[in-house]
């Protein structure tokens, strides 16, 4: 039911309406269940189209569950990017060691998915593109809940009344924004910068990942496939956030250019190509970290609620979780308030797990001191000679329940 305009009809009463901003992971796979529980859904993204491509993300342990029950496991096995390798450099291009992937990701070979990003969400779109409104090229302006819904003012001028609201557009979100106020209440700071672009895999390289460090700085290249695109990835130890930079396209780059002007192996190159990318993504590592995640009839989902950051491997899996969480609650509870605090009952201990899993994320990939370098490619030439470890708690640390029947 994809729509580029917004629609001046009101949600039959029969139906609870809910809008939902974002058209991410969270989003879809939230308008998914809802409508299967008899939501009138409409999904609101400030994009013009979909988003396609993107980097690879994991699914693991629950959300692993939640796509099996959505009938979606199969599709997403067959776009299993399937790494083979993860090749870790010193400064000199030197190899220092050479693994498998779910080693050093702590995941569990054979059960755990890593695919494009863009492969999920179109994948998720086309589950519900026939049965919830999208509206494409539009965004929330202002959400009143001074009546019995929530007044909904769009940026293209038009104006609704859902009964729900929820914000799933991700770690900047501009709902999260309007509700509780600025990001910095909520934003922990990690520490560290990244620059995501393409580059032509000039390379050789397939299926596998070269990861190249420095105390303080990283460089990756990922090859999801036999294809002549790479996946670059630069990242940077900063005590404090850039702000200045994270204000200024122009001053992305160049900051990341300065960091790493004179570093040696195929840096020069990337950074090269980030100049001229057309696709290049920056941003500081952090989480979003909040003592509640709704406030009257709007909660959030996703990154908008619990950003974990890529350090955890874990956002795409707590969004598909949380959406699901989210979707019982309220199908299980008539009343808004009461479905709320169930979503925020049964899913922060989960969340705040895997939020935790950042301090062993960063350690692994992006060593700050010569010594804790050392230790760390030392530890990796251990683990060459024992391939075999244990998944990480976390990843299947909720029991889900059985989904509410259908209204």
């Amino acid at each position: 039911m994809t729509t580029t305009g917004l629609s001046t009809d009101v949600s039959s009463t029969a139906k609870r309406s809910v809008l939902i901003s974002g058209a991410g992971i969270s989003g879809p796979a939230l308008a998914y269940w809802l409508h299967r529980s008899g939501f009138a859904v409409t999904v609101v993204e400030k994009a013009g189209a979909l988003r396609g491509g993107g980097y690879p993300i994991d699914i693991r342990g629950t959300a692993t569950e939640v796509v099996r029950r959505m009938g979606i496991l199969p599709q997403l096995r067959d776009a299993h990017i399937d790494s083979r390798r993860c090749t870790f450099l010193a400064a000199d291009g030197s190899e220092v060691a050479s693994l498998n992937p779910s080693v050093v990701a702590g995941g569990v070979e054979g059960q755990d998915l890593e695919v494009r990003r863009g492969d999920l969400t179109a994948i998720l779109y086309a589950m519900v593109r026939d049965d919830v409104e999208f509206l494409f090229d539009d965004s929330i302006d202002t959400l009143d809940q001074s009546g019995q819904g929530v007044d909904v003012a769009f940026r293209s001028g038009a104006r609704r009344t859902f009964d729900l609201v929820v914000g799933a557009d991700g770690m900047h979100s501009h709902t999260r924004e309007s509700l509780f106020g600025p990001e910095e209440q909520f934003h922990r700071y990690l520490g560290h910068c990244f620059a995501i672009f393409t580059m032509p895999n000039t390379f050789g390289l397939s299926r596998e990942v070269v990861l190249w460090n420095t105390p303080g700085k990283a460089a990756a290249l990922y090859a999801v496939g036999g294809n002549d695109e790479l996946h670059a990835f630069l990242n940077f130890h900063l005590p404090e956030p850039p702000l200045g930079a994270l204000r200024s396209p122009g001053g992305r780059r160049d900051l990341v250019a300065a960091t790493f002007a004179g570093s040696g192996w195929e840096v020069p190159s990337m950074v090269d190509a980030m100049r001229d990318a057309d696709d290049l993504f920056f941003d500081t590592a952090g989480q979003i970290r909040m003592p509640r995640w709704s406030s009257g009839r709007v909660a959030l989902v996703g990154d908008a609620a619990y950003a974990p950051s890529f350090l955890t491997g874990q956002g795409s899996s707590l969004a598909l979780v949380g959406a699901y969480v989210l979707a019982n609650s309220l199908a299980t509870n008539g009343d808004h308030t009461e479905a709320y605090a169930a979503y925020e009952r049964d899913a922060r201990e989960f969340v705040g797990m895997n939020q935790a899993l950042v301090d062993n994320g960063a350690a692994t990939l992006f060593p700050t001191t010569v010594r804790a370098l050392e230790q760390r490619n030392a530890r990796l030439r251990d683990l060459e000679t024992m391939p075999t470890v244990t998944a990480r708690p976390a990843h299947s640390a909720l029991t889900l329940p059985e989904f509410a029947p259908l209204r």
